[in-house]
Parts: C-alpha cells; structure tokens; sequence
C-alpha cells in the first residue's frame, strides 16, 4: 500500500512540473518532440537525417539524454544548432524535473521553432513520464525484432508515431514489417508509420514532411 502511494507521488509531481514545461514551451511556440526507443536503434542518427533536410527550413535546437557521455551531443553539434545534454547518471529516463532545468538555457535562445529531445535509450521508464512534449515517437529498428510493440505496448500506446528504422538491414534479419506495424496497432490504432533507412535516407523525406506538419499545427 505504502509502495503504490509513493508511486502516484512520483507520477503527480511529475506531472505538475510536465505542465509547467508544456506552459513555457506554449508560450515560446515552440514545437517539442520526445524520441524515445531502446539503445542502438538510431535515434541519433534519425536526428542527423532530419537536421540534414529541414537545416534550412526550420530553427531546431537538441536536448540529448544520456546515462554517461555527450557523445552524441557532439555527433549533432557538427549542424551549428543549440545542443543541451543531460547527463542522468544512473536514471534510464528523462522526466519534467531534468527538462526543467534546461528553460534557462532555452531563454537565450532567439527564433528557435522546435526542439527535439533525445530521451534515455529505453522502452519501458520513459513512457511513464511526461515531458511537456507535443508529441512521443518511438523507433523501432529491423534488428530488435517484430515482437517488440506485444513485449513493450505501453511506449507503443503513448506515442503518435513510429519509425522503423534500418529497413536496409530487411534482406539480412528476421523481421516482418507488417507484423510489426499489426503488432503496433494492437497497442496504439492511430500510430503513424514511418519505414525508414537512416542509412541511405529511404523514407526519411516523409518522417520530414509529417514533422512539418506538426510544427505548422503546434
């Protein structure tokens, strides 16, 4: 009893402070999204294809998550753009409190239109905290299997799009890509697809336009 008192706790704090983000990033017309996945399945690299075709379009600025290392802070700063790392330590998530701390830094920037968080490389914490983000988006790449949206539904279910990465690698793993999307929609019926290779840019020019759609709405 005690234990489960103690964790609506920790969600409603969270929550709260989720709001307050969510408040400030209104007030600034800011466009936020958290790309959450397991480690290794490109989130990094689908940030790179992304600020690749919209470097010119759109004033992106990064938040990168990570236990240790800014290594891929610096992978994404090579664009020129805002980059903020937040070393967690040993928390596999990001939560409201950890992003709070980045407004300042946000207040000093001038004409930024959307901010991509790089969350923790994690399919189970992160989909318990809020950000403040106008939309999650999980990737899924063709290495990890088929399976994972039955073994993990509930990031699935919280997100407003998924990105199967490393459609490159089809012809060399045991992936079915229709599975995986059927499996997905078992968690989540509105779930936009997006079949990428951030290898060789297949597909990434629709992820690009549906971001864009995003930012016109937000």
């Amino acid at each position: 009893m005690h234990d489960i008192l103690i964790e609506e706790s920790v969600f409603a704090e969270n929550d709260r402070l989720a709001q307050k983000n969510r408040d400030y990033f209104k007030k600034r017309g800011l466009f936020v999204v958290n790309l959450v996945s397991s480690p290794g399945s490109g989130k990094t690299s689908l940030i790179e294809q992304t600020l690749e075709r919209l470097y010119n379009d759109v004033k992106i600025a990064v938040v990168e998550g990570d236990i240790e290392t800014d290594n891929d802070a610096r992978r994404v700063s090579r664009f020129g753009i805002p980059v903020k790392q937040i070393t967690t330590g040993r928390a596999c998530h990001l939560d409201a409190h950890l992003v709070s701390h980045i407004i300042p830094w946000l207040d000093g920037l001038n004409g930024i239109d959307a901010l991509i968080i790089e969350n923790v490389g994690n399919l189970v914490c992160p989909a318990d905290f809020y950000l403040g983000e106008d939309v999650m988006v999980t990737l899924l790449s063709t290495a990890e299997g088929d399976d994972k949206p039955l073994k993990y539904p509930y990031i699935f279910r919280k997100s407003k799009a998924l990105v199967i990465n490393k459609t490159d690698l089809l012809p060399y793993v045991v992936f079915d890509m229709k599975k995986a999307m059927e499996n997905a929609l078992k968690a989540n019926r509105g779930l936009k697809f997006f079949p990428i290779s951030c290898r060789n840019g297949d597909g990434v020019k629709e992820w690009v336009e549906w971001l864009k759609k995003g930012l016109k709405s937000s």
